[in-house]
């Protein structure tokens, strides 16, 4: 068989080298691809992911018998729609179905509407109704003023906005009867005197609040803002739909109050009729240890997620899986090809945080690491309505995967820098470095593409395996600190949860 697999990430480069390993696939084609892609011995093809009419004409002139698409943007514009009406087998859902990962308001609502547990949310279409909301929130504060004023009782403020109103009157001119009036705000018995009415107004908006904003369409990962004060909720609307940082992702907004507990994703291969889980998996989002700093696409993965016991694995297939493939079903949006579950384990179970149509990046190059089976069946079996006749095999070994990113990644950052001492982390046991942010430079004393570059934020998917997690984090990051190149990062915490988690389970 030739297989093609559509994009140039990380998640990209895996699937390429698994489909490699198949005894049934003849040649591998990766459209663009990359500089790890191409070190593999896999044919790199100069074509962009969203250049369909492109990708079908190189489709049927090479004779591709399946084409695997792996970002989520050319699914949402129907390029799976467009293979099959030309004839061609493709792995992923069609438009319609994408539409799961395409719209957050449609997953919502889809969620509603089959009863699948996930976060209350409100959705916005303008940027002062959202302002509103939030502002709306309660902060319970008694604010007074301080000095000769006619406002001699204090004012009891549930909302932020009525807080701020409070400041204003106080601090109003026409208040005043003398020139030394101040705001003095009091939580929970504890009193703070303040100046002006700015820094009032400051301490106002840092009152906690544990909201999640998210815009509505595709947004590379980074569309997501986790608020823990009002303050942070007001500069997310303002990015989102004043600023329009992610374009018309933003046109409309969800905001919905955070769940607490831990993070797991779970992957699964349906049919449409059948569905077969995938080894569990977890996701370090935030750019720094601690899970601090920003939302990114991914800074590194592990698996399998301790977490997840068999009871738990199986409540969610119950309660999540099967509802969302039979709801899209009835809507006649029937889905094929990898479900990605974002679940957050919450003291009233398993919760849906977000639904992706596709490989998780990076969880796919641990959970890929640690499969046995063939992954051109399993895709295959999916395209042909026949999951049913496959049971995949895993290595029961742990595996960590680091993300080493460019510097000043997930803001703006240079391309184009030399990486060095790729061959020698790969010949590590047990070691693969999947390159997601790579491409090729011609060496001129060579006179051919040699050098790999950086180009993209994250660069490298550091990813190894290890009797122990423990020991596969180790062999990870000694892996990533023998590469090279200028300015590169990561956090250093990858899967400390995990060896937390399985210390928790050893009998004392």
């Amino acid at each position: 068989m030739k297989v093609l697999v559509i994009g140039k990430g990380g998640r990209e480069h895996a699937l390429c080298w698994k489909l490699k390993q198949s005894k049934r696939v003849r040649e591998v084609y990766c459209a663009p691809g990359n500089a790890g892609t191409h070190f593999d011995g896999i044919q790199n093809v100069q074509i962009e992911m969203n250049d369909t009419r492109g990708l079908i004409q190189f489709a049927k002139r090479e004779g591709i018998d399946l084409t695997v698409v792996g970002p989520e943007e050319p699914l949402t514009l129907g390029i799976v729609d467009a293979f099959m009406k030309e004839g061609l087998r493709v792995f992923g859902p069609r438009r319609d179905a994408a539409e799961l990962e395409g719209s957050k308001v449609f997953a919502k609502e889809l969620m509603r509407q089959a009863g699948i547990p996930t976060a209350d949310y409100r959705l916005f279409r303008s940027a002062p109704d959202a302002e509103h909301y939030v502002l709306s929130r309660d902060v319970s504060l008694l604010i007074r003023s301080k000095g000769r004023s006619t406002l001699r009782h204090p004012l009891l403020c549930r909302t932020a906005s009525e807080a701020m109103e409070a400041i204003d009157r106080i601090m109003d001119p026409r208040e005043m009867l003398s020139p030394n009036v101040t705001v003095e705000v009091e939580e929970r018995g504890v009193r703070v005197g303040f100046a002006t009415a700015a820094e009032a107004k400051d301490y106002v908006l840092e009152r906690p609040v544990g909201l999640v904003l998210k815009a509505d369409g595709l947004a590379s990962g980074k569309g997501v803002y986790v608020c823990d004060n009002i303050k942070e909720a007001l500069a997310a609307i303002d990015k989102v739909m004043v600023r329009r940082i992610f374009g018309k992702a933003g046109d409309r907004l969800i905001i919905e109050e955070r769940l607490d507990g831990q993070e797991t994703s779970i992957l699964a291969f349906t049919d449409g009729r059948t569905i077969v889980t995938l080894e569990t998996s977890q996701d370090h989002k935030r750019a720094f240890d601690f899970d601090k700093g920003p939302n990114t696409g991914g800074m590194g993965a592990y698996s399998p997620a301790e977490i997840v016991t068999p009871e738990l694995m199986a409540q969610v297939e119950s309660e999540i899986l099967v509802p969302v493939v039979h709801a899209l079903k009835r809507a006649r949006r029937p889905y094929r090809g990898v479900l990605y579950a974002g679940i957050m384990l919450t003291n009233q179970g398993p919760k849906v945080l977000e639904f992706n149509v596709r490989f998780g990046d990076p969880e796919c190059q641990a959970v890929l690491m640690r499969l046995q089976s063939d992954l051109f069946d399993a895709l295959e079996a999916v395209v042909d309505e026949r999951l049913d006749e496959i049971e995949l095999k895993w290595d029961k070994r742990p595996a960590v995967t680091v993300v080493m990113a460019s510097e000043g990644y997930p803001g703006p950052y240079e391309r184009g820098r030399v990486i060095n001492n790729l061959e020698e982390a790969n010949a590590m046991k047990d070691v693969k470095v999947f390159h997601a942010g790579t491409t090729l430079r011609t060496d001129p004393s060579l006179g051919r593409d040699d050098r790999a570059v950086t180009d993209g934020g994250r660069v490298l998917n550091v990813t190894a395996l290890g009797d122990t997690f423990v020991e596969a984090k180790a062999r990870a990051y000694e892996a990533a600190a023998s590469i090279r190149f200028t300015g590169s990062w990561y956090r250093r915490d990858i899967a400390d949860r995990a060896i937390q988690t399985a210390a928790s389970k050893v009998p004392v």
